[in-house]
């Protein structure tokens, strides 16, 4: 009897030990939680709903740790993704292209609502709208989404570059400050720049939303895309919930916010407007097509990419 009893001690201790040891791997199932991602933010439109999402807790609902990383400049944005320190980013068409070409892995997971708009000064007469520019002197940045965006209003406008006087000005700030001072006829400025210049007297001409261009996307690194796919369907799950918030809230409840956040000028409170953002989606195929056709057209990526080539589905 001693060793029956001995025995059933021994058979309940097991048993025991088991259930223990499978409750700490029902327990570890859990604490196994996603990845962290980090993504980066330039202080533009295009970033808003990723600020909203983490403000209204979006991500921890979705079970994910975001890092939101501010860059003041693409080339710093750019140079942080290719060391390592981001796995994504608000970006656009060129700059993966120029990543793929120089053998950095990229591809674009989602289609983003920033709003390029080509603005003139107070003076000039738009009687004839874009054509009324013809000679006269329009600021850019050089090779960037700013002159790609310019030469694709001059192009469905039935005009080339060469019809008008293209005056580089790579900072945003001085290219307002000459267009409200009177020093250009015109500028290609993004947001809020753009609409704080109308606010301020400028004439709005038109935009990229207005003419179906659509340049700006999210990129992520290739190795996010395969080792963080749950992470990254999180993140857009997320980005939905803030588009929804943004849909459907007073703009006074969040705008305060966004500014000091982005690091808008104060102006942009009474002058900023925001786009009608939409859920995540994919680019269109004719958005890759004339991006591509206008950087072999400059000769500045040798390389043409396709669709398949940069886009990547089954994220959202």
């Amino acid at each position: 009897m001693k060793k029956i009893a001995v025995l059933l001690l021994f058979v309940t201790l097991l048993i025991a030990g088991c259930g223990a040891s499978n409750s700490e791997k029902k327990a570890e199932t859990p604490s196994q939680s996603k990845k962290p991602i980090v993504i980066g933010l330039m202080p533009d439109t295009d970033s808003i709903p990723f600020i909203i999402a983490e403000k209204n807790g979006y991500f921890k609902e979705e079970g994910v740790e975001v890092t939101l990383m501010p860059f003041k400049s693409a080339m710093d944005r750019d140079a942080a993704m290719q060391s390592g320190n981001l796995d994504g980013a608000v970006s656009d068409l060129l700059a993966v292209a120029f990543a793929k070409s120089g053998g950095f892995d990229v591809c674009v997971t989602s289609m983003t609502d920033g709003n390029y708009r080509l603005v003139a000064g107070k003076s000039v007469d738009l009687a004839n709208g874009v054509g009324t520019l013809k000679g006269k002197d329009v600021a850019v940045s050089k090779n960037t989404i700013i002159e790609y965006v310019t030469d694709q209003i001059l192009a469905k406008n039935n005009m080339s570059d060469t019809d008008i006087e293209k005056v580089v000005i790579p900072q945003i700030p001085l290219r307002l400050e000459m267009l409200q001072n009177g020093k250009l006829a015109a500028a290609t400025l993004p947001e809020p720049m753009a609409s704080i210049a109308i606010f301020h007297g400028c004439k709005f001409v038109t935009d990229s939303a207005e003419l179906g261009i659509n340049p700006g996307v999210m990129m992520f690194t290739k190795a996010a895309v395969k080792d963080k796919n749950s992470e990254i369907a999180a993140v857009y799950r997320a980005y939905n919930k803030a588009v929804d918030y943004l849909a459907s809230t007073d703009r006074e409840k969040y705008i305060d916010f966004i500014i000091e956040k982005n690091g808008f000028p104060s102006e942009a409170k009474s002058a900023l407007k925001l786009p009608s953002y939409h859920k995540a989606a994919l680019p269109e195929e004719k958005d890759i097509t004339e991006c591509m056709e206008w950087l072999n057209s400059k000769k500045l990526v040798s390389d043409k990419y396709s669709y398949q080539d940069l886009v990547v589905k089954g994220l959202f």
